[in-house]
């Protein structure tokens, strides 16, 4: 079968692999054939940053993990062949090829026809949006930030508005993310780049600053003690972005503490719950989240894929491999 393998930074090439089998296999397994899958922001440090010379070439198959496709072989009662699922790969990142074996509780039926396949595949991200969100309780005519507007942010707009929040201020320093903020929902958008950012929330909450302040950057402490600039007193800021450090040095633990702040972090979603949740708001219109399909390119392009999902090219928010090309 055909996976891709990120052979030196920045360089990711086709090649071929066994396919897996569930001959001998212990029950609660299914095999997967990959149909559709998109870039996440996980992803971009294991293709983009240099690791050391030893790391390469990476493991086959390294790095996707939204996936979704048909059930070809199982071995869980739960679930038959045919079955049209979303699916994370039971190697972590491992879903960069045609086909892969995981645990069924790292699955969940989807529907065929809701919406086109590149909008339901966004039940992965969106689900771990809900999981979060389900942390923050009571939203209802609160002021929120939201601090980057990649694919996640944007899910965070929306999402947010459905849950009653009276503002929604979308921050980002590339404009055409904030131009699609606008469709997701924000009902002000900010170019911290271009402006002051805590003078504009200032002005936006009559003083007060954001009840809530929501960072989906990630990759680097900064955006934290920023943060923390545009929460009011006794305020909430939930930590989103992924750390790409064990320990940050420069957490600005002062200005935590002396603002009273609740912090709260979130990852790895419970799967059923959450990820079924997603499906259903998307599947049922609740959520419009085709203003961020952006690409949708062929698996022979991951190269291309990752350059336009990393370097931010062409307007791009979610980069969609269509796995069907192969075949």
């Amino acid at each position: 079968m055909k996976a891709g393998q990120i052979v030196a930074p920045r360089r990711v090439e086709m090649i071929d692999i066994p396919e897996p089998t569930l001959a001998d296999a212990p029950p609660g397994l299914v095999k997967v054939r990959v149909e559709r899958a998109c870039l996440c922001g996980s992803d971009s440090p294991f293709f983009a940053y240099t690791h050391q010379p030893d790391a390469y070439p990476m493991r086959p198959g390294f790095s996707i993990h939204e996936c979704l496709g048909t059930v070809v072989e199982t071995t869980s009662p739960r679930f038959r062949e045919g079955d049209f699922v979303l699916a994370l790969p039971g190697e972590f990142q491992g879903g960069l090829c045609e086909y892969f074996c995981t645990p069924d509780d790292r699955v969940i039926p989807l529907p065929r026809n809701a919406v086109p396949l590149e909008q339901i595949l966004l039940t992965q991200p969106l689900g771990t949006v809900v999981w979060a969100c389900q942390k923050l309780g009571n939203l209802l005519d609160q002021d929120v930030v939201i601090v980057g507007q990649g694919p996640m942010g944007l899910l965070f707009s929306h999402m947010l508005s459905n849950l009653g929040a009276r503002t929604i201020i979308a921050m980002d320093k590339l404009d055409y993310r904030l131009e699609v903020s606008k469709r997701m929902r924000a009902t002000h958008t900010i170019n911290v780049d271009r402006e002051d950012a805590v003078a504009a929330v200032q002005e936006i909450t009559g003083g007060k600053m954001a009840d809530l302040v929501v960072e989906v950057v990630g990759h680097q402490v900064d955006s934290l003690d920023f943060c923390m600039r545009l929460v009011r007193r006794l305020g909430t800021l939930l930590y989103f972005g992924v750390p790409d450090e064990e320990v940050y040095q420069n957490f600005p633990v002062s200005r935590f503490f002396r603002q009273n702040l609740t912090m709260i972090s979130s990852v790895n979603p419970n799967v059923a719950p959450n990820f079924s949740l997603a499906r259903d708001m998307i599947a049922q219109g609740r959520i419009n989240v085709a203003p961020l399909v952006t690409h949708v390119l062929p698996f022979q392009e991951m190269q291309r894929a990752f350059e336009l999902f990393v370097d931010r090219k062409d307007g791009a928010i979610k980069v969609v491999l269509n796995y069907d090309t192969l075949r």
